[in-house]
């Protein structure tokens, strides 16, 4: 139980935080979409990954300033399942975004005279729309395979809201075979992005570092180093 004052120090607390992230990338967003300098790909990318931490943000947070302020801190089996489903879509979605990200930064740095044609507004879109619904077949089989568990004990998930672990800790029956799945989907939408993303960047070094001056290494690296962040 939340002490009385802790709990609204809390809420405003989350409060201020949720309101921060949601002003700030959404201008973010805006100021891509409006700014003639800015009609790139790599702000497009960014634009995306700024509505993808608006939806983040909004797939837990309210439903823990609801808990914080109602001291309600029940949550169907239902609104559990689609809570998890669409926070693991967007994981999903956050590693294939990351792997775009680099890409573009690996045709603009090492293939700069192909950029345009490789990075045009219909490939872009195209790698988008595949980062935020290609992982949706599969988490719905994920989810639906881990809410098919029997729950027969505790209730009490152990944690702010609805993950894949705290969930299939309280499954009672054999839980290998759908932690073998979390596992190959794990495998399919982080290791392999992050495959990807380690071999453009390996890429991108070793062609900055040939770059004659320092001024223009420094330059080359200027755009791919938040991204590295």
């Amino acid at each position: 139980m939340v002490l009385p004052n802790l709990q609204g120090l809390l809420f405003g607390m989350f409060s201020v935080m949720y309101m921060i992230i949601i002003i700030g990338n959404s201008l973010i967003i805006v100021i891509a979409r409006i700014d003639p300098a800015l009609q790139k790909p790599m702000y497009f990318f960014l634009a995306n990954f700024s509505f993808l931490e608006i939806c983040y943000v909004s797939v837990t947070l309210p439903r823990i300033l609801y808990n914080l302020w109602t001291q309600d801190r029940k949550i169907c089996l239902l609104a559990c399942a689609v809570q998890m489903f669409f926070f693991t879509i967007l994981a999903a979605t956050e590693c294939f975004l990351l792997a775009v990200m680099s890409y573009d930064r690996y045709v603009a740095i090492c293939n700069p005279l192909h950029y345009p044609l490789v990075m045009n507004p219909t490939k872009c879109t195209q790698m988008a729309v595949g980062s935020w619904l290609g992982g949706i077949p599969i988490q719905i089989g994920q989810t639906c395979g881990i809410f098919s568990q029997r729950f027969c004990h505790s209730n009490r998930i152990d944690h702010f809201f609805c993950d894949i672990p705290p969930i299939l800790k309280l499954a009672c029956g054999d839980t290998s075979m759908c932690k073998m799945a979390v596992y190959v989907v794990f495998m399919m939408f982080v290791a392999f992005p992050f495959m990807m993303i380690l071999g453009s960047y390996s890429k991108i070094i070793a062609t900055i570092v040939k770059l004659p001056t320092a001024t223009g290494q420094a330059k080359a690296f200027s755009t791919c180093s938040s991204h590295l962040v």
